[in-house]
């Protein structure tokens, strides 16, 4: 019979734990213990973790900095947590979570249950319509500058359970080891790729944004989704006076807004006919502008809305050009669509959820290189591009559900853009 520990930690929340980072998946931290190899010893795995967090004697192990490209060009830094520690901050989180949802803004959307992106979007294209003004904050090097001890008063603030504030202190300190081995000390921040960092920049910016504004300018309403955020105002004046705010308000909170990527905003369309510098902003993947539309359904006007935006576009392009199509004719085409499906379908169901025609041009692209695929793959082809085509072309009729794509672009292709 194991003896009293200082902390009462369930084992079920160990095991409930590791059954959601198995799911999730995840590269291997500085260990490189990979799932399938933690599980291999599983019950002794989880009780030795389970004893050291249950005893304080739990020590985070270094995180694993990997650079990931965006979609701007640059990299974004993320911190890889070894599977047990992962598990760790499950459970802590599992422990939090319940007790801070309730308190978080309705207008923060990201990474919490019941909101997406999608829904951010939404409510943002429905304010532009009604509010003339947006500003548009970037909030510099936001998860590698948040302050320890404001992060932990705030955690303070909602529980005094002694192992969870035990715990979170530490995993915020822990060091980074960098890709040539050397293992560097943090001084601020949580990493972006750690199972708690999430919980716990939202909680910091509940207090540094949400509240502030909910408190100061009850009347201009947001979006924020994680340290991505819009505010809606009536004018320029007004937008100007919120953002020399903000930035009081952030140095007070140890941060500090991007003086370049932050602007000012205007909604321009049929019926705001204005000339000002910026009239476009990128949102979750999503450029807003004045597009063409149907107006009362016969005629077109611009109105203010978003679409798939340039950089998401480049990236998917990238993406597709990467899977060299052409090259795999040791495929079948049914292979091909077995691979590739979930990712087409994941462009589709976010990206076209707002002017679907935007994406269009992208996703034809597939088809592009199928029929150079099928060049490849059938002799009789070889020299025929026209007749690959009408080749696909039959294939598409036939089996027009075949490829996610098929569907979103040739049936019901004419579709209203008014979403």
């Amino acid at each position: 019979m194991d003896k009293a520990k200082p902390f009462d930690i369930p084992k079920r929340e160990v095991w409930e734990a590791f059954k959601r980072v198995k799911a999730n998946q995840g590269a291997a931290g500085v260990d490189g213990q990979s799932i399938a190899e933690f599980e291999a010893n599983l019950s002794g795995n989880l009780y030795k973790l389970w004893n050291r967090m249950s005893s304080g004697s739990y020590l985070p192990p270094p995180v694993r900095r990997v650079d990931i490209p965006k979609a701007d060009g640059g990299t974004r830094p993320l911190g890889i947590p070894t599977v047990a520690d992962r598990i760790a901050q499950e459970v802590a989180r599992r422990y939090l979570e319940p007790i801070l949802e309730p308190l978080f803004h309705v207008d923060s959307y990201g990474y919490r249950p019941g909101k997406s992106a999608i829904d951010a979007v939404r409510t943002a294209r429905q304010r532009c319509w009604r509010y003339d003004w947006v500003l548009d904050l970037d909030v510099r090097s936001y998860f590698d500058s948040i302050d320890w001890e404001l992060m932990l008063k705030a955690v303070r603030h909602h529980t005094d359970c002694p192992w969870v504030l035990l715990y979170i202190e530490r995993w915020l300190k822990a060091p980074v080891q960098m890709e040539d081995g050397s293992v560097v000390p943090r001084t601020a921040g949580t990493p972006q790729g750690g199972v708690i960092s999430p919980l716990l920049a939202n909680l910091f910016l509940h207090y540094a944004f949400d509240t502030w504004m909910a408190r100061t300018y009850p009347h201009i309403p947001f979006e924020r989704y994680a340290d991505d955020a819009i505010c809606h105002c009536r004018s320029a004046e007004e937008a100007q006076a919120l953002w020399k705010a903000l930035a009081d308000r952030f140095v007070v909170c140890k941060l500090a807004l991007h003086p370049e990527k932050t602007k000012i905003v205007y909604c321009k369309d049929v019926n705001r006919r204005g000339d000002y510098p910026h009239q476009t902003f990128d949102f979750l993947g999503f450029t807003f502008r004045a597009r063409k539309t149907v107006w009362h359904g016969h005629r077109y006007a611009h109105g203010f809305r978003p679409a798939v935006s340039p950089k998401a576009l480049k990236a998917i392009g990238r993406t597709i050009r990467g899977w060299a199509l052409h090259h795999r004719s040791d495929k079948s085409l049914q292979d091909l669509a077995a691979i590739y499906n979930s990712y087409i379908r994941g462009w589709i169901n976010y990206y076209g959820q707002f002017y679907r025609k935007q994406l269009r041009p992208t996703l034809l692209r597939i088809d592009t290189y199928l029929v150079r695929w099928a060049r490849w793959k059938f002799k009789r082809l070889r020299r025929r591009h026209w007749g690959a085509r009408e080749w696909l072309a039959r294939v598409r009729c036939a089996n027009p559900t075949l490829f996610s794509h098929w569907r979103f672009l040739y049936v019901g292709s004419r579709t209203s853009e008014a979403v």
